[in-house]
């Protein structure tokens, strides 16, 4: 292909925006030519931001996919119940697809997704835009490279801010998996697990089990006397932590396409438009401990592999400072390292007399591109978008390649983890034989 990728946005929220936004930085690689969402204004918004006629804005993605195809691709950003309902008659009507995360809400749903892929010949790729952060590229390079040799042990951290937590999953969109259709591990660390499931390429996972619950964000553990509205009817609100003035008011840009959601038809929302909204119908208005929330908390994960190898993964949500840590061992050495800080460990066995071990720190704070004018989750968010438009102009998908067939032990570690924690055991995992039962 020697033009750009052209690309409908089918779920025109904040995710899809950014990823869309590529189209400004790139325009030789990507250009927006569609919309649809079942939002008016946010059809127009995007149809005057990217110059798109009326004819090519749509309600919703069956809409859209009832009309010849017209452009190359999908950027589907819809919410996590929407991704294969939307996906497939998209599919059906030829177009590829960039995927927001987590594709699939249950492994019934994931394995459609699959088939109908397959079937149509179509490329799909899943936004786990961290496997495009310098940071974690770098690592994968490493490990692909033989530098610690085998893979014995996988640990990931992650720990949710306090204000993530309560903007997303304690007051948010996230917050009920009846409602939103994931549970916590698969909105929020689908990430992290595709990141060992990456680490590990080639290998099955072969055992799961999982451990944790939702033990902070309870009504029983409201302090004395809270309300039930922050800005209404709490007395203790001026020394509460989760203060929704505090939170949302004293940072209002911070999480600003999440909790002014209501507001986006005015074009420039007061104070007062806020402190309204807060006061009255919005869910991010409410006491933290007394949401209708049900996801967990915190919660571990812990994977043998085929091979035997090992991995961990540890979310802890309310933490002051939001961070995801890594930390591999292999049979020559290992890497340790903060995605925040941007930088991680090197270390080598060294048995020369005096030594034990060599060491090299890896500072990516010194490549002045690793942010630049690639976006967010540490520098990953346009490189994913990018490696998609190369994918589909034909040339080599780089090592972060996010291809849907790759993607699938992460959310089936995900969704297996999910079901040890609610029956307490052991979940087996036979890879191989459910490839060949959707092959077949």
């Amino acid at each position: 292909m020697s033009q750009p990728v052209t690309a409908v946005i089918v779920g025109a929220g904040h995710r899809a925006l950014v990823y869309a936004s590529y189209a400004k930085h790139r325009p030789d690689q990507l250009k927006i030519v569609g919309v649809a969402d079942p939002n008016p204004q946010r059809v127009r918004q995007v149809a005057e931001m990217y110059g798109i006629p009326p004819e090519r804005c749509f309600r919703s993605a069956e809409e859209l996919a009832s009309v010849p195809r017209f452009a190359d691709a999908v950027i589907n950003g819809t919410m996590d119940r929407q991704h294969v309902p939307t996906s497939i008659p998209l599919l059906e009507a030829g177009y590829h697809i960039l995927l927001e995360k987590p594709f699939a809400i249950d492994e019934d749903e994931m394995w459609k997704l699959v088939a109908a892929a397959e079937k149509h010949d179509r490329t799909v790729m899943i936004c786990h835009v961290l496997r495009y952060a310098p940071f974690y590229a770098r690592i994968r390079k490493l490990v692909a490279d033989g530098v610690i040799g085998e893979v014995l042990n996988i640990q990931t951290v992650e720990h949710v801010s306090y204000h993530h937590m309560s903007v997303a999953f304690v007051r948010g969109k996230w917050n009920n998996k009846q409602v939103c259709g994931s549970s916590m591990l698969m909105s929020k660390c689908c990430h992290d697990l595709d990141l060992i499931t990456w680490m590990k390429s080639g290998v099955n996972p072969k055992y799961v089990t999982s451990m944790g619950g939702l033990s902070y964000f309870r009504p029983e553990r409201a302090p004395e006397g809270a309300g039930t509205r922050c800005l209404v009817d709490c007395p203790i609100e001026e020394s509460c932590t989760y203060s929704a003035r505090k939170i949302y008011l004293n940072h209002p840009n911070r999480w600003s396409f999440y909790v002014w959601q209501e507001l986006e038809h005015l074009e420039n929302p007061t104070m007062e438009d806020k402190i309204e909204s807060l006061k009255t119908t919005n869910p991010h208005g409410r006491c933290v401990w007394k949401c209708d929330n049900d996801v967990v908390d915190h919660q571990s994960v812990v994977i043998e592999f085929e091979d035997g190898s090992t991995a961990t993964h540890n979310m802890i949500g309310g933490a002051a400072r939001p961070s995801r840590s890594i930390h591999l061992i292999g049979t020559e050495g290992e890497i340790q390292g903060v995605l925040e800080e941007s930088k991680f460990v090197v270390r080598r066995i060294d048995t020369r007399p005096g030594h034990e071990y060599s060491e090299e720190v890896v500072d990516l704070n010194l490549d002045t591109d690793m942010h630049g004018a690639f976006g967010g989750h540490g520098g990953g968010d346009l490189r994913l978008v990018a490696d998609f438009c190369r994918t589909l102009m034909g040339e080599e998908p780089s090592l972060s390649c996010t291809s849907l067939q790759d993607s699938v032990n992460g959310h089936l570690i995900g969704f297996r983890a999910d079901r040890a924690l609610e029956l307490r055991r052991v979940e087996e995992l036979d890879v191989p034989s459910m490839w060949a039962a959707v092959r077949s």
